[in-house]
């Protein structure tokens, strides 16, 4: 066994890429840290969302401090800007997206049980304050990660990392696994992994 290479790392994620039919984006509702928005941008284009509506005082995704975390990955989103939540998840509601705010509220499901398997629209709020209850009424569904250990909350940017790959793990379940240990080579077809 041995680690893939550039070429075959950009083959084994494109046929992963081609494995599942829904899409995914996020809304920042108010975030505080320049730093916390360049890691879900990142992880956003990582896990091949589409668009990231920006929400309230979050900080713009262009920020020198947003930008040392996300590594230049917002190029690979398309970025809106809303004044306010309403108008956010309006416009993700408007986009086709069924809106799910990372929350830990009285009426939140467990992450893996909410029915991700769409094209969903992932909300995650203010490091200190969460997703506002305006917010959280406007939403379709609202979910939580449980945690085990002695800690309550999971900083913003590692929730919406759980998030993401929540909603991957349901589309592959609904649509398929590519077959593992499989990566694409030049001609088209797949082959053993080396």
């Amino acid at each position: 066994m041995k680690q893939l290479g550039g070429t075959e790392l950009k083959r084994l994620h494109r046929t992963w890429r081609r494995e599942n039919n829904f899409r995914l984006s996020l809304l920042l509702e108010n975030l505080q840290s320049p730093f916390n928005v360049g890691a879900i941008v990142r992880t956003a284009a990582a896990m091949g969302a589409e668009s990231l509506y920006l929400t309230g005082s979050t900080p713009d995704v262009r920020s020198a401090a947003a930008q040392k975390a996300a590594m230049g990955s917002d190029r690979f989103l398309r970025t809106q800007r809303y004044e306010t939540v309403a108008e956010g998840v309006a416009q993700a509601r408007s986009d086709g997206y069924h809106v799910v705010a990372l929350e830990l509220a009285d009426d939140a499901v467990p992450l893996a049980t909410a029915d991700l398997a769409r094209d969903i629209c992932l909300v995650v709020g203010h490091e200190d304050r969460g997703v506002s209850a305006g917010c959280l009424e406007a939403c379709d569904t609202v979910a939580f990660v449980p945690l085990l250990g002695r800690v309550g909350s999971l900083n913003v940017s590692a929730a919406a990392v759980v998030g993401c790959y929540e909603v991957r793990r349901q589309g592959y379940a609904a649509t398929g696994l590519p077959a593992a240990g499989l990566v694409e080579p030049a001609d088209g077809g797949l082959s053993e992994a080396p």
